[in-house]
């Protein structure tokens, strides 16, 4: 795939090639513990640092391109410091696959896919989310579900629980205006702008990268960027999963099937 240089926009990419100024990934910000194991699909990506991810068949899990470089994805887990020995799955990573137009200075197509060695199995704690063909855009105002093993504060560190918190979508020209981002970074069509509602903090920060967005129960987004953590005018951005998003994840999938 033909993708842009810092100055060129690729049509194949659909993305105005924009200079993305963003903190290295998110957290959840006044959030609550998940119920354990009600989200089997989340995967813990750990080494020095912390990514999540979902898994979406049994041997790949979606997550951000710009996580570091992870050799292991833990499924089933809930409390990282519990050993969890029943419903626990540590696999091997066999291949990063980034999305071949991701920019990691502009966090254009901020996606990767892992491959793992082996097949996950289904149990009671561990199951893929499954992607469909297409997915719906969430309307500013609409209530999604950010999770993750993230930090709960700016100043605090990781969760040992899985939080998650409802975020509210922002409208994209609003959160361009001046008092959100200001276009510093410019919030593109490519990108899902989600956070308070306006009363109270609701955030992802360093921790959750890779994580879902989930809208009405699908899997709509990547946790991508921010600005700080839980700020009401600094809201989380997310890669949305478009038609080309998916199409590229399920053909990147065939592809190395073999």
């Amino acid at each position: 795939m033909f993708c842009p240089t810092r100055f060129i926009v690729s049509i194949s990419c659909l993305v105005l090639l924009l200079i993305v100024q963003s903190s290295h990934g998110s957290e959840i910000i006044g959030g609550t513990e998940v119920e354990p194991h009600s989200m089997p699909f989340m995967a813990l990506l750990m080494n020095k640092f912390m990514c999540g991810g979902t898994l979406i068949s049994p041997k790949w899990v979606l997550t951000a391109a710009h996580c570091p470089h992870f050799k292991e994805v833990l499924l089933g887990v809930h409390n990282i410091k519990e050993k969890e020995k029943d419903s626990r799955q540590v696999l091997k990573v066999e291949r990063q696959i980034p999305h071949p137009c991701y920019d990691a200075a502009d966090k254009v197509n901020d996606l990767m896919l892992l491959k793992l060695k082996k097949s996950a199995k289904q149990t009671k704690t561990v199951k893929w989310l499954q992607l469909g063909n297409t997915v719906r855009e969430p309307a500013a105002g609409a209530r999604c579900l950010v999770a993750g093993w993230g930090k709960t504060n700016n100043k605090g560190g990781i969760s040992n629980t899985l939080m998650s918190v409802n975020v509210t979508v922002i409208d994209r020209t609003k959160c361009n205006s001046h008092d959100y981002y200001n276009l510093k970074p410019v919030i593109t069509r490519s990108m899902i702008c989600a956070g308070s509602d306006g009363k109270k903090s609701a955030d992802t920060c360093q921790g959750d990268s890779g994580g879902p967005l989930l809208c009405n129960g699908a899997l709509v987004g990547v946790t991508s960027f921010g600005r700080d953590c839980g700020l009401i005018k600094k809201p989380g951005v997310y890669s949305f999963l478009s038609e080309k998003q998916l199409i590229w994840i399920k053909s990147t999938m065939k592809k190395y099937e073999i």
